[in-house]
């Protein structure tokens, strides 16, 4: 397909889309990957008018792509019994011992990805990842219990782009932590991670998201669990110029259960989506799921959150979805929409949704006792947002603390 025909998938392209249209156009040509590239081409870089991006518009967000960061910081580093895997921003440089129970493959050709209609920001980085001279793409097998963690570190100091693909099969009675480190770096990035997991598997993520206020970045996860499958996934982000956080699980098998807990803080001039879908399409399966949030002035924070539960399959399906926000300063923006849509007669759903403010009797009663306004803020709300960081690896808590204590001592001197 020539450049002009690619150019007229798209409905009145912006600079920044032609940009993508053209990294896509030098790429060989694949039925797969041309797959993906055309159902990001039904809508484009996403925007207002999309009903599941109406608070998050990337096209207004991205007129043109710009370098990110040349010194982006590092959210997170890795434990010291890691198996590191670094992307720089064109390819993943992979260690060279590896833990036994792993096997990676390189992917040097486009992959199938599934529900790209749904997912724009996911179908784009499937059709510009899986280069045959920089592998973006990985396959990663998990045979056995992995004892120590799969740590991944995404950064892409000074780039325009960055687009990566990871995939982890994780075989029955398998069990694997992975920890990600997303620190920015380029002007628009959009990375995808699934995981299959077989009967009775377990995999633990957590996630961890910085950037500048001049970047876009989407960070998109497809989940599938077969029988008896554990997942939890743990998430903190600070945002982004525009930042999207989105995941989408499908329960396969019976009895599986899921934990999706996230918290975000967002200062001024900071945007962050944490979107998810949760698919209870197999009978007695659990979720649960807790977002907090903490925005000041100037910052946004947007949460949308939705269980389906069909008829037959969703039967006896236990589900929780729970979102709280502090809204810090005046001026402030936290938007939310949390959804249940259930088709089934015997289940246990619920949702809740809260936003306001601290506490002005705690503040009083700690600045009673001698500690500053700001600092006391600061402890409530840390405070706060704690429950949701309690699933999060052992080792990576302390660095989640720390990056909520520089948000909250910045939002003293600001």
């Amino acid at each position: 397909m020539t450049l002009e025909e690619l150019k007229g998938r798209f409905s009145d392209p912006t600079p920044a889309e032609l940009q993508l249209i053209a990294d896509y156009a030098a790429l060989p040509e694949d039925a797969r990957r041309a797959r993906a590239f055309e159902a990001f081409a039904e809508t484009g870089l996403p925007h207002r008018r999309l009903e599941a991006w109406k608070w998050t518009d990337f096209r207004q967000a991205l007129p043109t792509i710009e370098p990110g960061a040349r010194s982006p910081s590092t959210p997170v580093t890795p434990p010291e019994d890691a198996s590191v895997f670094r992307f720089d921003g064109q390819a993943w440089h992979v260690p060279e011992t590896l833990p036994e129970g792993l096997r990676v493959i390189e992917a040097h050709e486009g992959q199938a990805y599934g529900n790209a209609e749904a997912l724009p920001l996911g179908a784009l980085a499937a059709a510009l990842s899986g280069k045959a001279q920089k592998t973006n793409a990985l396959q990663i097998e998990v045979t056995g219990p992995v004892e120590t963690p799969v740590f991944l570190d995404y950064g892409a100091a000074g780039r325009e782009t960055a687009f990566s693909r990871i995939s982890f099969v994780v075989r029955e009675d398998a069990g694997l932590d992975v920890i990600e480190s997303h620190s920015g770096g380029a002007g628009f990035s959009a990375s995808v991670i699934e995981f299959s997991l077989g009967k009775s598997a377990r995999v633990s993520r957590t996630l961890a998201q910085t950037a500048t206020r001049d970047e876009a970045t989407g960070i998109t996860a497809n989940v599938h669990l077969d029988e008896r499958a554990s997942y939890t996934q743990t998430a903190l982000a600070m945002g982004a110029k525009v930042a999207r956080i989105e995941t989408r699980l499908t329960y396969g098998g019976e009895e599986a259960q899921a934990t999706m807990n996230a918290a975000y803080l967002a200062s001024d001039g900071y945007h962050v989506d944490f979107t998810s879908h949760v698919r209870h399409d197999a009978q007695s399966c659990v979720t649960r799921q807790l977002t907090k949030g903490a925005v000041s002035d100037g910052g946004r924070g947007v949460f949308q959150g939705k269980f389906m539960v069909p008829r037959v399959s969703g039967q006896y399906t236990d589900a929780d979805m729970q979102h709280q926000a502090l809204l810090l300063e005046d001026g402030a923006e936290i938007f939310a929409k949390p959804e249940l849509e259930i088709y089934a007669d015997d289940v246990e759903c619920a949702h809740g949704n809260t936003s306001g403010q601290l506490d002005e009797s705690a503040l009083f009663y700690m600045r009673q006792r001698g500690l500053p306004y700001e600092e006391a803020r600061a402890l409530l709300t840390e405070a706060f947002i704690a429950e949701a960081l309690e699933t999060s690896h052992a080792s990576v808590r302390e660095a989640f603390k720390d990056l909520s204590r520089q948000f909250l001592r910045k939002q003293g001197q600001d």
